[in-house]
């Protein structure tokens, strides 16, 4: 069985939930606190022991690529100045793993996405990680997935429970349980308008078998006249054992702009440099609300 060591993260998509911000800035590249958000998704694959990302780009994307790159004359500046902890950032970032970029040349869809990166895949099995669901736990929801994928080889595909009223902006599967983690899937559907099969929700971690590669090169439009991943997969679970995998872990939709907002906040109250005083915001706001709330928190982690 062929180990997952190759990572695909789809950031050619153009941000419009966030315009004007993303008019000349990617998405991908608003920081959550300080850090941009797809560093948090390289960082997740390499702590699940991804060996190669490539990172499917558009145009006015290229400060992605310019971001895992080595910048000679900031490292320069900040060794003269002996700023040496802001050097180690900044080395530490483009050394965090070998991070290749192809082009979509035109949105045609997250399937198409997948499909610009089918000579790197290589006929490997490789996994997916979508570039505005930040997913914070003990162990990388990658490497959960992974885990579970040296057990049970086959297609693999993270998903929660999400509202029922809340189905139709997603992308839901249909399954037999295995186990309280664990269905064999049976049916995929992308954002049902009427009568979805489950609430359970596909939040952008996978693990697919390379055969999706020659299903999504002759894949038609689907919803949104995009050639929609959810499609492909419907074919290939009719093929081989696709499962879904519910993770451990708290998600961040980044991709919206309240989720980017809780996103920050929690990070940033996680920081001991900016906790306390965020805190303080927080309660006068709240007029002391936010403050009980910590305070019970903190009892509990105590506890």
């Amino acid at each position: 069985m062929n180990k997952v060591k190759k990572a695909i993260i789809p950031a050619a998509g153009l941000g419009t939930r966030f315009l004007p911000a993303t008019k000349a800035m990617p998405k991908e590249m608003l920081p959550i606190v300080d850090k941009p958000t797809i560093q948090y998704i390289v960082e997740e694959a390499i702590c699940s022991g991804i060996e190669d990302i490539i990172i499917v780009t558009g145009r006015s994307k290229r400060s992605i690529e310019d971001h895992f790159d080595k910048n000679h004359e900031l490292e320069a500046d900040l060794e003269c100045k002996q700023k040496n902890e802001l050097l180690e950032i900044v080395r530490g970032v483009t050394n965090l793993v070998e991070i290749h970029c192809v082009r979509q040349k035109e949105p045609l869809g997250l399937g198409h996405a997948i499909w610009c990166a089918r000579k790197f895949v290589a006929g490997e099995p490789f996994a997916v990680l979508l570039g505005d669901m930040i997913i914070e736990s003990e162990v990388p929801c990658l490497k959960q997935m992974i885990d579970v994928y040296e057990e049970r080889p086959g297609s693999i595909i993270a998903v929660e429970e999400v509202p029922w009223e809340s189905v139709s902006s997603y992308g839901v599967i249909q399954g037999d349980m295995i186990n309280k983690k664990l269905n064999r899937i049976t049916n995929l559907v992308e954002k049902p308008k009427i009568n979805p099969p489950s609430n359970l929700a596909m939040i952008g971690r996978y693990i697919l078998d390379p055969k999706i590669m020659d299903i999504l090169e002759h894949q038609q439009p689907g919803v949104g006249g995009e050639i929609q991943l959810t499609d492909a997969m419907k074919q290939l679970a009719a093929d081989q054992n696709m499962y879904s995998f519910r993770y451990e872990g708290k998600l961040y939709d980044v991709g919206s702009k309240l989720g980017f907002l809780k996103a920050n906040i929690d990070f940033a109250l996680k920081r001991d440099e900016l906790g306390s005083g965020l805190w303080e915001h927080l309660y006068e706001l709240t007029g002391g609300a936010a403050q009980d709330a910590g305070g019970m928190r903190e009892a509990r982690r105590i506890g």
